[in-house]
């Protein structure tokens, strides 16, 4: 063959199959795969990606396949598509695509060339998979166990499908609505080298400007050190390319005209303007790099019209500017490495960026409460998802990896940004519970057939019909437990021994609990369902009553009892104004507060009651006519409405619990209870529908106010996970100015709020069973919004009012607190039942139903004939500071496990020291044959990791391997050594125990 046939030849195949790029032998991504930087020049960073919700105006789907499109002309699958042959056209291209969801979703519909070429645009470093999530989380409202779960799935398939240059080492967090300082300390768990976002408030973002400190960095943690630490930069115009700058077909600025001939000739205005905002954008950073994001929400759908225009920028820009201007297709990850390789020192951050303020009327934090039912929904969904991965792990259950992939790329779903946090359209926030209520439902497949592989005695056909699980506790309601006798399995998904109350609504006003293990009946008590709850729109069912008994459960284990109907002993309620246990006396005062008095703490008592903010509404037009809506908390004023009709309650006493049911009116009403021996107060309340006949939206709160003397300050959670002091009308880097008083004061409380009295050294504590707002606007005063309705929207987007219904009916929501302090004098007592109270709130006990409406006394001699009554997963104690965050299949026969320290530094005296377990013989179920460790997200072993280092002001480096002590393996032991805070990952290979008895 001659050269001239060659040359034909490659030409023909490059311009009729797709441009395809020669195949690599060697993978070029990463750090390796960036542009070359000068030091002597303004470096533009020019990166093209887009901003792909997986869902928010549309629902995933019609996001995915582009339909609806009246409501927004967007559709992922044509971005996906038009991207990789762009990417193809042209070499010097680069992209980075962000929403694994998505991602995976078009990866399974390609053909295998495109699949080949994806994978050689990401070995070549042009395709950058960055975040690597299954979504682009919220970081105000989600826990810090789902978002865990999320990043490690994500990064699972980027793992399987692409390999190690697909994995992710940057956070991409450009639409959340405010940063958690959790979320950095996860991203440096994770392994990641530094983080972008876009939304910060309008005064903080000003002042940064001014110090030139956008780049700084962030230390995520008070008690891992510099592990935790994470570089950060925030983005100089949000998300958006230059102004002017947009090429996409959504966009309507003047593309690149470069024809000399035409009148509308534009190559010298436009190569000037964008080096002149380089120059601006660069006074205000410490290198002489500058990102611009040239892309938006759902860009590229056509994506040659970017690419055209920005492969033309580039050219005349570096023939007219190439002595002190440098610009190039770059990634997030090469303009880190080019900042990082500047060698400079940086400022640091120690708190985190909430509550988010755009202007000065506009507070992003009423979606802390928006949506409330979705938001304990999603709740109970990682309850689930723990015990599905638990069971399917301890009992080695086969056949079911695809229903356990699908709920956990559920629970992914509703950790975005626009899913749990409330801020959706009402068509997809009715997606969303469809889909998560699909994954529960294979999730609760899963258990069951993990449970009856764990009962059975032997192999036989028992259990296989009759195992049950009830999804709407929640408004007191169970088909499987109204009107027959039945046996209860109940699962304790925690890593400690749990006595915990179980509520089982029932028909009847007599029952018997009998221990299924030992025969010996269990002390139970009856109580009515209130009115209130009888009525909730759409509640069909025949219960009564709920049947309580307190549950003493073993860790990742269960335990069955037998619910068998008695002798009719009604309850009535009582003459009494008053209830108690042995911590409290709670009554009713002549206000219709609730009262609550401690027997230990002589001093100290607190006062409960409803109040409600009228929202405002305005015609959006500027800041001071800024609605109160999805994402907006903003009052008419800041003082609250009381409800003045006249309430009335009952008391209901019995040998486990005490209960006042209270109807502050027709659609506000609540039970206090406490429970003998259980050192805290219930509160649980249920609120709507919310009347909107006077056309006014309402946001409704609830208020604790105690009489300790709080100082101004208050503690929130971070996540779930740290806690965070919060001091009013008060930033601690930046002096605010405050034009909305309430709303600039509240807080993400995700898992729970907390004021001290630092001189009588009391504390008190709230914690939630779902994500609120809250906050401390007096000294010794909780305030919490559980629930929203509003009748304008507040222009950010959504386009429809906050105006949720169900059954015709506006929504009626039912949750709960539970206030729990005392002395701090002893510094363990306290805390150890605050972290248990938090756990057992987040994961409950999960109670299922055998039944067999035929002939139940013949089907429980069968149980105790075929059945194991109860069984343990863990064959010894754990430390009290110790819980198993994570259990679940991996791959082949291995588990992915994650040990957690649960205590912070000093939090208490004894409990807050590192601590050595081996888990060795930690199981009963299988025996470890190996253990390796890796990153936080499973990806990537931990003895790879080699994150930047960073230098700061204060001379700290970021990230310190001799803070590192690896796993010992000797004589038989595994021993894993978790200091305060610490969360190990670990990869384990297993024998079945039944296996290794063979063996």
């Amino acid at each position: 063959m001659s050269w001239l046939e060659f040359l034909l030849i490659s030409f023909f195949l490059f311009f009729t199959h797709g441009a395809s790029i020669p195949k690599r032998q060697t993978q070029v991504c990463g750090y390796e795969a960036c542009p070359i930087t000068d030091s002597k020049k303004l470096n533009i960073h020019l990166v093209a990606h887009t901003h792909d919700d997986v869902g928010w105006l549309k629902t995933v789907d019609q996001y995915y396949f582009g339909s609806r499109p009246t409501i927004q002309k967007a559709g992922v699958q044509y971005i996906l598509d038009s991207v990789i042959q762009a990417l193809l056209a042209n070499p010097e291209r680069k992209f980075i695509y962000v929403e694994t969801a998505f991602l995976w979703k078009w990866w399974l519909r390609q053909s295998e060339k495109t699949k080949q070429d994806v994978r050689d645009l990401i070995n070549q470093g042009r395709l950058e998979i960055i975040g690597g999530g299954w979504t682009m989380n919220d970081e105000a409202v989600t826990h810090y166990h789902s978002l865990i779960d999320q990043y490690t799935w994500g990064f699972r398939r980027l793992n399987d499908t692409f390999g190690s240059c697909a994995r992710p080492h940057i956070g991409w967090q450009i639409d959340p609505f405010g940063h958690s300082r959790e979320q950095a300390s996860l991203f440096a768990q994770l392994g990641f080298d530094g983080m972008f976002f876009g939304r910060l408030d309008y005064q903080d973002k000003n002042k940064r400007l001014r110090d030139k400190t956008m780049e700084f960095i962030w230390k995520g943690s008070s008690n891992l050190g510099s592990r935790a630490d994470l570089f950060t930069v925030v983005l100089y115009n949000n998300y958006s390319p230059p102004p002017g700058f947009c090429y996409d077909v959504l966009c309507n600025d003047e593309p690149i005209n470069d024809d000399l001939e035409s009148p509308d000739y534009n190559v010298d205005d436009r190569v000037e303007k964008l080096v002149k905002y380089a120059q601006l954008q660069a006074i205000f950073y410490k290198t002489n790099n500058v990102i611009f994001t040239m892309g938006e929400d759902f860009n590229y759908q056509h994506a040659e019209m970017w690419f055209t225009n920005l492969d033309k920028l580039i050219r005349y820009v570096r023939e007219r500017n190439s002595s002190d201007v440098n610009i190039f297709y770059s990634t997030p990850s090469c303009y880190l490495k080019a900042v990082h390789d500047a060698k400079l020192q940086w400022t640091t951050k120690d708190d985190d960026f909430f509550p988010y303020a755009s202007d000065p009327h506009s507070y992003w934090t009423g979606y802390f409460s928006s949506r409330p039912t979705i938001k304990f929904f999603e709740r109970m969904g990682n309850n689930l998802l723990q015990i599905s991965k638990q069971l399917s792990a301890l009992t080695q259950l086969k056949g079911y990896e695809k229903e356990l992939e699908h709920f956990r790329e559920a629970m992914g779903v509703l950790q975005h940004h626009d899913a749990v946090s409330g801020t959706e359209k009402q068509l997809v926030a009715d997606d969303y519970a469809r889909i998560l209520y699909n994954g529960m439902e294979q999730g609760t497949n899963i258990a069951y057939k993990a449970l009856r592989k764990w009962m059975l005695k032997e192999n036989s056909q028992f259990l296989k019909e009759h195992i049950h699980s009830c999804m709407q506790l929640n408004i007191s309601s169970c088909t499987y437990t109204e009107g027959n006798d039945f046996i209860l399995v109940i699962y304790n998904p925690l890593s400690q021994n749990v006595v915990s109350p179980i509520r089982i609504p029932v028909q009847e006003d007599a029952y018997k609990v009998i221990d299924f293990s030992d025969g010996e009946e269990v002390i139970s008590q009856i109580v009515p369902i209130p009115n209130s709850v009888h009525a909730i729109p759409g509640r069909k069912s025949n219960a009564m009553h709920e049947l309580v008994f307190l549950a003493s459960l073993p860790p990742l284990g269960y335990k069955s009892y037998t619910i068998k109907r008695a002798e009719s002993a009604r309850q009535e309620a009582m003459e009494e104004i008053s209830i108690g246990n042995e911590f409290y006396n709670i009554w009713v005062n002549q206000y219709n507060h609730i009262v609550v008095e401690w027997k230990k703490e002589k001093n100290m008592r607190l006062t409960q009651s409803f109040h409600y903010y009228e929202g405002m509404e305005g015609n959006n037009m500027e800041f001071k006519n800024r609605s109160s809506g999805a994402y907006i908390f903003r009052p008419r004023n800041m003082f609250v409405k009381n409800f003045v009709t006249p309430n009335t309650f009952k008391v209901y006493k019995g040998p486990l619990v005490e209960e006042i049911h209270q109807y502050i009116n027709d659609w506000v009403s609540q039970v206090i209870r406490v429970y003998n021996g259980m050192e805290y107060v219930e509160f649980d309340w249920l609120v709507g529908p919310i009347p909107i006949k006077d056309m006014i939206g309402k946001e409704i709160i609830t208020r604790y106010y105690s009489n300790l003397n709080s100082s101004g300050e208050f503690y929130t959670d971070s996540n779930g996970r740290e806690m965070l002091k919060r001091k009013r009308d008060y930033r601690p880097t930046w002096k605010v100015n405050l034009q909305e008083e309430v709303s600039g004061n509240y807080y993400p409380i995700t898992s729970k709020i907390s004021l001290k009295d630092e001189e009588r050294r009391l504390k008190l504590s709230l914690l939630t069973d779902r994500a609120q707002g809250g906050t401390s606007m007096k000294d010794g005063e909780i305030e919490m919004m559980v629930h929203r309705r509003l009748l304008k929207d507040d222009a950010f987007g959504v386009g429809e009012a906050l105006n949720e219904s169900a059954y015709g009916e506006g929504l009626v929501v039912r949750g709960s607190h539970y206030i729990i302090g005392g002395s701090i004098k002893n510094l363990d007592e306290l805390a150890i039942k605050e972290k248990n109270l938090a756990l057992q709130l987040l994961l409950r006990p999960w109670p299922f139903i055998i039944s067999n409406e035929s002939n139940f006394s013949t089907y429980a001699q069968h149980f105790s004939q075929y059945a194991t009554s109860q069984n343990i997963g863990l064959a010894k104690a754990l430390p009290p500071n110790v819980h198993i965050l994570t259990l679940e299949p991996w791959k082949e026969d291995s588990l992915l496990l994650r040990l957690e320290h649960i205590f912070e530094i000093d939090e208490t005296e004894n409990l807050s020291k590192p601590v050595t377990i081996n888990i060795q013989d930690l199981f009963k179920t299988f025996t470890i044959v190996s253990v390796k460790e890796t990153t936080l997200g499973g990806n990537q072993w931990y003895k790879d990791m080699n994150r930047l280092k960073w230098d700061a002001e204060t001379n700290d480096i970021l990230y310190s391997e001799e803070q590192y002590q690896p796993v010992e393996i000797k004589d038989g032991i595994i021993n894993i050594i978790l200091k305060p805070m610490e969360i190990r990952t670990f990869i384990l290979k297993i024998v079945p125990k039944r296996l290794n008895k063979i063996l």
